[in-house]
């Protein structure tokens, strides 16, 4: 197991290392000079050559990017070009948010999809199938933006029970946060886990038909030791691949659903960034979602070997 990891580790040190090139490199085709936004509406060529000058822009491409990898392995991921504030900063104001919000999606979608699907391969052809597969049609079919406006005018406008739109921290009021959150993480959560759902299904009943499962029902097993002891655990398999990367989806920034619900999270950022010509900003959100998502294919690969036992081999 120890081997396997290290293994692993080791092997997301080139990983990272192509994709912050690809990042740094893609980011040199955006239109626009990051010069000229900062100098404003003047634009005076001394002002201009300063600015080149102090962020290394009239350097060749090469030179800043060492510069650039320089600081991001001693934590220094620059400078926000628009508003003079520490990339490393405004990632750690955003990041927790859209980490709570993907968290409660997932623990949404989980607690739902994969219960549905169990029932739905384990009840195939009854009403409990057909209602499953219904939910999840629904699920996949229904745009997030309406459904959360739905959510909005129900609970917020008509029942008041939750708020419309902001966000408060779990540090400030742990209840107020969890109110302020429910709603976005319900309209995420709900497509991960049609999603989940379909896939629950088709694994489970696929394991269902296996040799192993028919000897455990020969034994004489009861139906519920067959279903989440044997047949379940190996039908996760591929659940878990597909809740990591969903999870990573999450964890990059949830546009709509953040502008919708007005909530500072990721998504936001990365999409000011870009029409600002924030450059620095662009290259460490994305460099930090590219390192969240490798994380969680680790994470999903150490799951398999816990999960399903032949793998540990």
């Amino acid at each position: 197991m120890l081997n396997f990891l290290a293994r692993r580790v080791v092997q997301l040190i080139p990983t990272l290392f192509f994709v912050s090139i690809l990042i740094f490199s893609l980011q040199q085709l955006l239109p626009g000079d990051p010069a000229l936004v900062m100098a404003g509406e003047e634009r005076d060529p001394e002002v201009i050559a300063q600015i080149r000058q102090q962020y290394r822009l009239d350097q060749p491409v090469p030179v800043q990017y060492v510069y650039w990898v320089k600081g991001v392995l001693s934590g220094d991921f620059g400078e926000s070009l628009r508003n003079k504030v520490s990339v490393r900063e405004l990632i750690a104001q955003k990041l927790p948010v859209t980490m709570q919000l993907a968290s409660m999606a997932i623990i949404i979608a989980f607690l739902v999809g994969i219960p549905a699907g169990i029932i739905s391969a384990v009840k195939k052809g009854t009403a409990w199938d057909y209602g499953a597969n219904f939910f999840a049609l629904w699920g996949i079919s229904t745009p997030n933006f309406w459904l959360g406006i739905m959510l909005i005018f129900l609970f917020s406008i008509k029942l008041g029970w939750l708020p419309a739109s902001g966000y408060v921290p779990l540090t400030e009021n742990w209840r107020a946060s969890l109110a302020s959150t429910i709603m976005p993480a319900f309209v995420l959560g709900n497509a991960i886990a049609a999603i989940l759902m379909r896939h629950t299904r088709s694994a489970m009943l696929q394991v269902l038909e296996s040799d192993y499962v028919r000897t455990a029902r020969a034994k004489g097993l009861s139906e519920r030791s067959v279903i989440l002891k044997h047949a379940m655990r190996n039908a996760l398999t591929p659940v878990i691949t597909l809740g990591a990367l969903e999870l990573g989806t999450l964890l990059s920034g949830a546009v709509l659903t953040e502008q919708i619900f007005s909530i500072p999270g990721f998504g936001k950022l990365i999409v000011d960034a870009v029409f600002n010509r924030d450059y620095a900003v662009v290259q460490g959100v994305v460099l930090t979602t590219a390192t969240i998502y490798i994380t969680l294919n680790l994470i999903a690969d150490i799951a398999y070997v816990l999960v399903n036992p032949r793998l540990r081999a």
